[in-house]
């Protein structure tokens, strides 16, 4: 990514979101628009690809506080057309140190003249790309990698360790990581082994990009590597165990540091972003931290009160007692028998009640119930609901 494009692209305008955002906002439309745009979703569509990188290089920069920050000022400072040269003593030059606002001191000591090394720094904190001094090539941090995994309910609730494959870009093996089949690039003449060259802007000050001739990488092949073409890098696959902690929901996105692409020149390693997704449990469901089921009881069990065994998730099942006149649909608790949090403790089960109308009935069962209509025929349940209507 070059200078230019880190001040131009409006991330904000790529998540949809404002720029007074919060973090959660920022998460939640980000997975929101990578659901939509993953390729996995989007097989042969270019365009989704394409969009796809946008959205995560968004987030990669607006989803780090620390980017964020220097992304914000960056864009205040030369996005809405800072320092620009105005009039003043030295016939429309500067007449001001630069040195002051990044650090450096400004070169050939008069107004209009020169200023180096400062804004390198500015950005080169961002993109790990140390300014342009010397002829040592800079480290580059490997990039950041998503991945997927599908786990089921229980394992989402209990935790689980599953193997991920995933492919990524690392230092070419046949080559070593030089690009060169001899083992032997030369310093790019170029940008002198920086990686970088100064781009003029005007007002007396000068941007970096990445170096054209060598990608950035400071170094060229002169006998390029038949399996990276030079580029030092290749693509790798690797199986990597990964520890879901117990307790993830569907949709989190977990975020695993140090386990994405390997570095270039001893630079360190991208992030590892999971995004789990869950299967749905043919019994139990979850809100939040509870799980939740639905107990069938009889009519005699709901009516007289009784003890009701429940299931739990992986466990023995529980015992609770039901009152007498229990209306259907009503929801009790079992604490302590829901998903793990955070701090370890459990939430809670809630079981719901749901009573269960017989759909055959024997000869001592049909007249039991017939006495019992005729017992409660005076009583009609449905008076206060047409005294309400009326009322309303």
């Amino acid at each position: 990514m070059s200078t230019k494009d880190f001040i131009e692209k409006d991330y904000y305008k790529v998540l949809g979101v404002p720029k007074d955002a919060t973090e959660a906002e920022i998460k939640k439309a980000y997975r929101k628009l990578a659901r939509e745009y993953h390729p996995d979703a989007n097989k042969g569509n270019v365009k989704a690809e394409e969009r796809f990188k946008e959205i995560s290089e968004a987030n990669d920069v607006l989803g780090d506080p620390k980017k964020r920050k220097e992304y914000d000022e960056a864009r205040a400072l030369f996005g809405n057309g800072g320092f620009r040269p105005g009039p003043g003593a030295g016939g429309g030059s500067f007449n001001f140190d630069l040195g002051d606002l990044f650090g450096g001191a400004p070169q050939g000591g008069g107004a209009g003249g020169g200023f180096g090394g400062g804004l390198g720094d500015v950005f080169g904190g961002l993109f790990n790309r140390g300014g342009a001094t010397g002829t040592r090539t800079q480290p580059r941090r490997g990039q950041d990698i998503e991945s997927e995994v599908t786990l089921s309910f229980t394992e989402a609730i209990e935790g689980a360790t599953v193997p991920l494959r995933m492919s990524s870009q690392a230092p070419c093996k046949a080559c070593s990581g030089t690009g060169d089949a001899n083992g032997t690039p030369r310093v790019c003449p170029t940008c002198v082994g920086t990686g970088q060259v100064a781009r003029g802007s005007g007002g007396g000050f000068s941007l970096t990009d990445p170096c054209p001739d060598c990608k950035g990488r400071g170094l060229i092949a002169e006998n390029p590597c038949e399996i990276c073409k030079g580029s030092g890098r290749a693509k790798s696959s690797r199986t990597m165990q990964v520890r879901i902690p117990a307790g993830v929901s569907d949709g989190q996105r977990i975020r695993l540091r140090g386990k994405g692409a390997p570095g270039e020149r001893g630079g360190p390693a991208g992030d590892l972003y999971v995004v789990v997704h869950v299967k749905e449990h043919p019994v139990f469901g979850r809100k939040g931290d509870n799980l939740t089921v639905t107990v069938p009881v009889t009519f005699a069990e709901a009516a007289l009160g009784g003890e009701v065994r429940v299931p739990t998730l992986g466990g023995p099942s529980v015992t609770l007692k039901l009152p007498p006149g229990t209306p259907n649909g009503r929801t009790m608790r079992a604490r302590g028998k829901g998903a793990v949090r955070k701090d370890g403790t459990r939430g809670d089960l809630l079981v719901t009640v749901e009573v269960s109308v017989p759909r055959d009935l024997t000869g001592k069962a049909r007249d039991a119930l017939q006495a019992y209509r005729e017992a409660t025929a005076g009583e009609d349940p449905r008076a206060e609901l047409f005294q309400a209507a009326k009322g309303a």
